[in-house]
């Protein structure tokens, strides 16, 4: 009986290290695996220290809340969606690629945007598109836009301020506009578009320049009567010289 409890303690034993030694060797194994397909909800592309440079992921899964991402909060208020996140070296969220599209009781809504960010801020470049139907209206634009930034703004400080102004302005709008002023003026928040190529909402297809406020300055583009224009604006948003001039 004893000379049976030994062997089979000796079996258990040598059976439990056969299968973490073939276990670890699995996950040990160099080289590219291959894969035919496969289904995945996300992934998360990281160095060797562990920094993750880009996710790949679902709606479900796209990190936004109280997700830390390299030590860094993301972006509370942003809304789900399937697609990629790109990170810098230090960590950073440096630009991503999203999409979406569905139909709606009356139409459908679709989107899908490619940004660019300014460091430790936000999108500098962008490729967008948009389309939206309403019964029998439908909009589509799509472009590539380029924009100017704060020169103090960082994600973090963006992320505080909102939340501040938010809160401010449900008690007193006036005075949360003031206090955005003052944060746009010390540089820590605003920016505006300076340059779009592409086709606007009311189908005109060029190049379309505005001011450091964002204000439209100068158009070049074919209306969708397939008129060629070229008009320029004052920082009001006036007309102030066209080609070919308007018949009167």
């Amino acid at each position: 009986m004893n000379k049976e409890l030994v062997f089979l303690r000796t079996f258990a034993v040598a059976t439990a290290i056969g299968i973490v030694f073939v276990a670890s060797s699995a996950f040990k194994k160099n080289g590219n695996q291959k894969f035919s397909e496969i289904d995945v909800e996300r992934i998360n592309i990281v160095e060797k220290d562990g920094t993750v440079k880009m996710i790949i992921t679902n709606v479900d899964k796209f990190p936004n809340g109280k997700a830390m991402i390299n030590g860094k909060p993301t972006n509370e208020d942003r809304k789900k969606r399937s697609g990629m996140l790109f990170f810098n070296e230090d960590g950073i969220e440096c630009g991503g690629f999203i999409y979406d599209g569905q139909k709606k009781a009356n139409g459908h809504n679709s989107g899908l945007s490619l940004t660019f960010d300014q460091y430790d801020g936000d999108q500098v470049m962008q490729l967008l598109t948009q389309d939206e139907k309403e019964g029998d209206n439908r909009f589509v634009s799509s472009g590539l836009m380029f924009n100017d930034r704060p020169s103090k703004e960082s994600q973090s400080k963006t992320a505080k301020i909102m939340k501040e102004l938010d809160e401010l302005s449900k008690k007193d709008p006036k005075a949360a506009d003031e206090k955005y002023k003052m944060y746009e003026a010390q540089g820590l928040v605003g920016g505006a578009p300076r340059v779009m190529l592409g086709k606007s909402r009311s189908e005109n297809n060029g190049l379309f320049l505005f001011d450091n406020k964002g204000m439209p300055r100068a158009m070049f583009y074919v209306d969708k009567q397939n008129n060629a224009k070229l008009d320029f604006f004052d920082d009001k948003g006036n007309t102030i010289a066209s080609f070919p001039e308007k018949i009167k």
